[in-house]
């Protein structure tokens, strides 16, 4: 992703100092032109390297393919780009202020040197460097020429009047000659005409800035198109870290299960089966003690079955399977501890896991509402817009939730991204807090 950086970086000027100035007067001095300027100067030479180093490499591998020497020449070549890319990314990093993502890194399937040469030739990172050194150059030759042109030129004319003395005196008088031999040309020597040639290069010097600017552009398509990360690698990545996250969110709820049932029910099942088998024991001996136990027993039933209802509503509830996100929401709603306003606008559910996504979103945030917020009331919103399900949970408590204040939000942020979701916290100190969520739609039929 491209950085924009306004003009003015690297000095001191304050935002009142520069606002009085227009943009225009001030570009040929402010440091984001002459960072341009500097990588079109730089990138004639080092193009002209990087094309003769491609060239003869990649030359001299293809013509001894024939040989077993060819092809390990031709890796070194196309890994040598690789290593020109690299510089090519940090000189516009420093330059040009272009973030640019490293290409996908070998993948060497084994040991040895074959292995490394066959890792170089299958990467498209390797290739697609020795494209970049091949068109660097004809461009690299053209915005040189013309940017320095702009700019020689322009600073040239704009300082004639400081320097139109020293040229060889004609007829008595100093004076720049355009065109013409020694006794026919046209000499800039008297104040009208030294005053619009120094107009003219004002104009001119004005202007490089900008066709400098619009130049360098070419180069923040070439760089991140043939030297960064396609957009595939990307993907792939990205699923790769979505695969990660997802795995840990499944262990971390299989651990959670598992403990609420370890430490709720499974011991009251257990505490159970014991006054059972002692109300058995006293049956007959003292029917009324084991009466007494029996009914103890019944309590502790009640009690394993909320609390596995309660988990398996943490889960998925039956109320989200039947009725949907309205009515499950709802039912959270009632059991939030301050008052809570849902309104849900579908006109279709969406899909299973999204729908259970947004149902363990909502619940988390009204969790954190009832026990951290300190709020008053709080409101649900739920509705679909183009192939997005958003979400918005607000409520007027203290406010200053922060994403990464916690592991609560940032692990719920971790988990909607895993599906390609947005996860926006708005909690300014003294409230309200406002929290946007959004999830792919992935409408099915039910």
């Amino acid at each position: 992703m491209a950085m924009e950086y306004g003009y003015g970086d690297g000095y001191g000027y304050d935002r009142g100092r520069r606002g009085r100035v227009p943009v225009g007067l001030r570009a040929p001095f402010e440091a984001r032109g002459l960072r341009e300027f500097g990588y079109v100067l730089l990138s004639l030479p080092i193009s002209i390297l990087l094309f003769t180093y491609a060239v003869t490499m990649v030359a001299v591998g293809a013509g001894l393919l024939v040989t077993f020497v060819g092809i390990p020449l031709l890796a070194l070549g196309l890994a040598g780009c690789r290593g020109f890319g690299a510089l090519e990314r940090a000189r516009a990093r420093g330059l040009l202020h272009l973030d640019v993502a490293d290409p996908e890194p070998l993948r060497v399937k084994g040991d040895g040197l074959m292995a490394w040469v066959g890792a170089v030739l299958k990467s498209g990172a390797s290739w697609r460097a020795l494209l970049y050194a091949l068109v660097q150059l004809p461009w690299a030759v053209f915005s040189f020429t013309v940017s320095v042109t702009f700019w020689t030129f322009g600073w040239s004319l704009l300082t004639y009047p400081l320097w139109f003395w020293v040229f060889p005196v004609y007829a008595g008088q100093g004076g720049l000659q355009l065109y013409g031999d020694e006794s026919h040309g046209i000499y800039l020597d008297n104040p009208f005409e030294i005053g619009m040639t120094a107009v003219v290069g004002l104009l001119f010097a004005l202007a490089a800035p900008w066709i400098v600017r619009s130049l360098t552009q070419v180069d923040r398509l070439l760089v991140p198109g043939l030297l960064g990360r396609t957009r595939l690698s990307t993907r792939v990545g990205e699923l790769e870290s979505d695969r990660g996250v997802v795995v840990d969110t499944a262990a971390a709820d299989l651990r959670r299960i598992e403990r609420d049932l370890h430490d709720g029910a499974q011991a009251r099942l257990v505490g159970l089966a014991m006054e059972l088998g002692l109300a058995k024991e006293k049956l007959a001996g003292d029917p009324r003690a084991a009466a007494r136990l029996v009914d103890e027993a019944h309590g502790e039933v009640k009690t394993a079955l909320r609390e596995l209802r309660d988990l398996a509503r943490g889960i998925h509830p039956a109320v989200l399977t039947d009725r949907g996100l309205d009515a499950a929401l709802s039912a959270v709603a009632a059991r939030c501890g301050v008052p809570v306003r849902v309104s849900v606008d579908l006109a279709e559910r969406p899909a299973r896991a999204i729908e259970g996504i947004a149902y363990f979103a909502v619940s988390e945030l009204l969790r954190n509402v009832s026990e951290h917020s300190g709020a008053g009331a709080a409101g649900v919103e739920v509705w679909r817009a183009g192939d997005r399900l958003l979400i918005q949970v607000e409520d007027d408590g203290r406010g200053g939730a922060r994403v990464d204040g916690g592991s609560g939000l940032r692990g719920l942020a971790e988990r909607l991204g895993a599906v390609e979701g947005v996860f926006v916290v708005d909690s300014p100190v003294g409230g309200p807090t406002r929290v946007t969520v959004e999830l792919p739609w992935r409408g099915e039929r039910r």
